[in-house]
């Protein structure tokens, strides 16, 4: 949405307010935490840490309780959710992580089975593993330019709902770390006409739906949870995050138990503050913020075009068509370099060496993420680093390779898989020995349970998860990935050819 359409007393920031008028008191601390407002800190600390310590309070009287919020806390949630179109939205400063773990825990109890995309993060697999769910995998698509694994189809999951009526929900990350997403509504249709839930990662999408040239956001999509990072697009500190609830499906006592059971119990105040902070800017002011943010990426992608050097997607906005992916963010933008002089490992180290440094490489790709917060002094830089980059190192003219070509003839993984229990005692029980495994060859293995995740890069989707059946479909797959010279992380399967299953 944008911020014109948000309601409630936006020009406040209710927590942060309270902070700063605590700390005009000049107050005495005899309560934690021990630094006393910062005073306990070195001197040489103090210019870089002192201003956050002195307003790093805990539930004092007049700064509410994150746990049992009824004054400021609640009030800052309150306007966050009517900022970002929520019903009910709560305070992590755990990060998504932490939002992940608690949707799958409010929504399913043991041995429910719940459709999940199969390229989530791992804090979904651990939230499989604590709720003792079984997760029906549904394999993304691969979008054909990049070879990047993207999200479901709507096809994939009419299928998995014939296949598991009985799923109590939809696990779906969007967008993937590069930006890359798909429509939600009609995913949200699908499972509310069945009466169940949407339940929505979308943590690198705080900033969706606040201007025209972004996506629209999972909640105004009809998504029923939906957890956001404000602090990797927007301006919250790092671990300041949100969980948006709306609709009558998700049960939000559950969320709040789960929440006060994974949430410190000392929550950061200062994070909270950034969570408060965050909000305000979006409320008053996101459209123009975003509008200047984006003509920035805009200038960056003509100056990477002038070059003629690099590769980057995507190149076009809006999309118009893709095999892989229906909408993108444009702060986010993926370099190669077309000629195959330099490796994405390569290029980073040399950005690097000009105090430059991207989010990530993948091994073909260097991912960087722009925000509203990039300067143009910044754009220019990166672009005056890439330049001189190319001076350096000669095209070698190559032909631009296709790395994915091999994987798209065929498809190698499991579109939907059995239902997988992620049991949490076999991560209480620790380091097991070698008598708990076989390695043994890929035809034997078939009907075996896998004891590793098996994932081969590219695309990075995990072909395999511990205690998923391998099928004979997945064994051949394996097998002509290695014949190809694909690499496998998780496993020693790439050197022995041998998988890892359970005794």
């Amino acid at each position: 949405m944008s911020s014109s359409k948000c309601s409630g007393n936006q020009f406040k920031a209710p927590l942060y307010e309270a902070m700063v008028a605590h700390q005009a008191k000049n107050p005495v601390s005899l309560h934690v935490p021990g630094h006393k407002s910062g005073q306990g800190l070195l001197d040489e600390g103090a210019s870089f840490l002192g201003n956050v310590m002195s307003i790093d309070y805990t539930e004092i009287t007049g700064l509410d309780d994150l746990h049992h919020a009824e004054g400021v806390i609640m009030e800052a949630e309150r306007l966050a959710a009517a900022c970002f179109g929520a019903e009910e939205t709560h305070f992590l400063i755990g990060g998504s992580t932490v939002g992940n773990l608690a949707m799958i825990l409010a929504v399913c109890e043991k041995d429910n089975v719940i459709l999940v995309q199969r390229n989530v993060h791992k804090s979904v697999i651990h939230g499989l593993s604590l709720a003792g769910a079984r997760a029906v995998f549904i394999a993304p698509s691969i979008d054909p330019v990049s070879g990047i694994a993207t999200s479901v189809s709507i096809e994939a999951v009419k299928q998995a709902l014939k296949q598991y009526p009985e799923a109590r929900a939809l696990f779906l990350t969007n967008p993937n770390y590069y930006g890359m997403g798909v429509t939600l509504a009609p995913f949200a249709e699908l499972m509310h006409a069945q009466g169940k839930m949407l339940l929505v990662d979308e943590a690198h999408g705080a900033h969706y739906g606040f201007h025209p040239e972004l996506p629209a956001s999972a909640l105004s999509q009809g998504a029923d949870a939906v957890v956001q990072s404000t602090h990797k697009m927007l301006t919250a500190m790092t671990m300041g995050a949100m969980l948006h609830l709306q609709g009558p499906r998700i049960n939000r006592s559950a969320v709040r138990r789960v929440l006060g059971m994974l949430q410190s119990s000392s929550p950061s105040y200062p994070i909270m503050a950034s969570l408060d902070l965050a909000r305000k800017r979006m409320h008053t002011e996101g459209g123009r913020w975003l509008t200047e943010g984006i003509a920035l990426v805009k200038e960056f992608r003509s100056l990477l075009d002038e070059m003629n050097r690099f590769h980057y997607f995507p190149r076009e906005f809006p999309l118009h068509s893709s095999q892989g992916y229906e909408t993108a963010d444009p702060f986010k933008v993926s370099i190669v370099d077309d000629t195959d002089a330099l490796t994405a490992t390569e290029l980073k180290e040399r950005l690097e060496a000009q105090d430059i440094y991207a989010e990530m490489t993948d091994g073909r790709h260097v991912l960087f993420v722009f925000t509203p917060a990039s300067s143009r002094a910044d754009v220019l830089r990166v672009a005056g680093a890439l330049a001189n980059i190319c001076l350096d190192v000669p095209a070698q003219k190559k032909e631009l390779q296709e790395p994915i070509s091999n994987i798209l003839k065929l498809p190698y993984y499991t579109q939907i898989s059995s239902p997988i229990a992620f049991d949490m005692r076999e991560i209480s029980r620790g380091e097991r020995t070698e008598e708990d495994f076989r390695k043994i060859s890929v035809q034997d293995a078939i009907g075996q349970k896998s004891a590793d995740m098996v994932i081969p890069y590219p695309p990075g989707i995990p072909y395999l998860y511990p205690g998923e059946v391998i099928s004979a479909t997945v064994a051949e797959a394996l097998l002509q990935l290695a014949s190809n010279g694909i690499k496998f992380q998780g496993t020693e399967f790439g050197q022995t050819h041998k998988l890892k299953v359970y005794t």
